[in-house]
């Protein structure tokens, strides 16, 4: 998982602060911008608007790993109108932005970016490909290994039984997915 960027020795921090989650955001965007699958699709969608979306990821990741609430926005509706998106563009953008993580972090504050990135590209693919959707094995393994949960009877995925036709559950990032936690 190296990127000619990530070769370089540097110090990976052991603490996520808003200044080291800035560097983070830029030098993974950096990588989404030059990457031959992703590009075009994030250029697609945030054409022009690079300078706007870019803080609003730091914003966003510095909401969800240090507890700043700085983010305000629905993830599910941001995802919703970008086109052509299938099941490779997630594994894919997962790729990346895990490798640009531990290249960043120690593996202590890498955890802190990975197990909120799983989990919510996992509700981003049930809620975009359908509830039937099989995460892909190698992804649903690193979840596993980050975060074990328990999984409920009959169900690949480790979201909650939901009552028939309740939507998407309500708190899908930053929170524990636990049965008792549902609203």
């Amino acid at each position: 998982m190296n990127h000619p960027d990530a070769l370089a020795p540097r110090a990976r921090h052991t603490a996520p602060t808003e200044d080291n989650i800035r560097e983070l955001v830029y030098a993974f965007y950096d990588r989404v911008r030059a990457d031959a699958l992703l590009g075009p699709v994030f250029d697609g969608a945030l054409a022009g608007r690079w300078d706007e979306h870019l803080p609003k990821m730091c914003r966003f990741w510095s909401s969800l790993v240090l507890g700043s609430k700085s983010y305000r926005g629905n993830v599910q509706q941001a995802h919703e109108p970008v086109a052509g998106v299938e099941p490779k563009h997630f594994s894919h953008w997962l790729y990346l932005f895990l490798d640009t993580v531990q290249a960043h972090y120690e593996p202590a504050a890498a955890v802190l970016f990975m197990e909120p990135a799983l989990r919510i590209a996992q509700s981003l693919q049930l809620s975009r490909f359908g509830w039937d959707f099989k995460i892909p094995p190698e992804q649903q393994a690193l979840l596993d290994t980050i975060a074990p949960r328990r999984h409920p009877a009959g169900h690949a995925h480790d979201l909650p039984e939901r009552p028939a036709g309740e939507p998407f559950p309500a708190r899908i990032i930053g929170r524990s997915m636990d049965r008792d936690e549902v609203a």
